[in-house]
């Protein structure tokens, strides 16, 4: 049986509308400023969503912000004035509060962002960016997404990183054309 997907994307989509329609609305600026702030990002996450955090550390490579992927081989120390920001859809996960415990230690900010502000990740963070979507936190019972597992909040994940690196460009006064220079030239 052949499902179609015109009605899949249009369920899809707006169960991606519905996230944005329930996110507080200073939620986009608080990410900013903390970025902002910071001399070095260090971004990291697992699975699905640390492949949006490495989307997200391109973006804010290609506005010229000194941004890493954590694991990295050329990824820096942390330290005073830098920020670690991760991803934690669930609320926590035992790499990312290590991770958070070595950058605090190290005089970091920590910037989570999460579908779960209460769990113990967003608990430990100096910011919580809060997309309330669906995670393998809560995949199963009433209201499900169409989406598998915690795809709905990794899509809302892609798009919102997107728009903060909209946001910053604007912010710090770049053009399109500046973001696609520094894009690399070795593929």
């Amino acid at each position: 049986m052949s499902r179609d997907i015109h009605a899949m994307s249009k369920q899809a989509f707006s169960e991606l509308e519905a996230v944005f329609a329930r996110m507080a609305p200073d939620t986009a600026d608080r990410m900013c400023d903390a970025i902002l702030a910071a001399k070095r990002i260090a971004c990291y996450g697992v699975g699905r969503e640390g492949l949006m955090m490495r989307a997200l550390c391109m973006r804010l490579m290609h506005l010229g912000l000194d941004a890493h992927v954590v694991g990295d081989m050329t990824t820096p120390p942390i330290g005073e004035g830098d920020l670690l920001l991760v991803s934690a859809g669930p609320g926590q996960f035992s790499t990312v509060l290590a991770l958070m415990g070595v950058a605090k230690e190290a005089g970091a900010k920590t910037l989570v962002v999460t579908a779960q502000p209460d769990g113990e990740a967003p608990r430990r963070a100096d910011v919580v960016i809060h997309l309330p979507a669906q995670t393998m936190a809560d995949d199963t019972g009433g209201s499900v997404s169409l989406l598998p597992m915690g795809s709905l909040y990794e899509a809302a994940q892609l798009l919102f990183f997107d728009f903060i690196s909209i946001i910053l460009r604007e912010r710090t006064g770049q053009s399109p054309e500046d973001m696609r220079h520094r894009h690399t030239n070795l593929e």
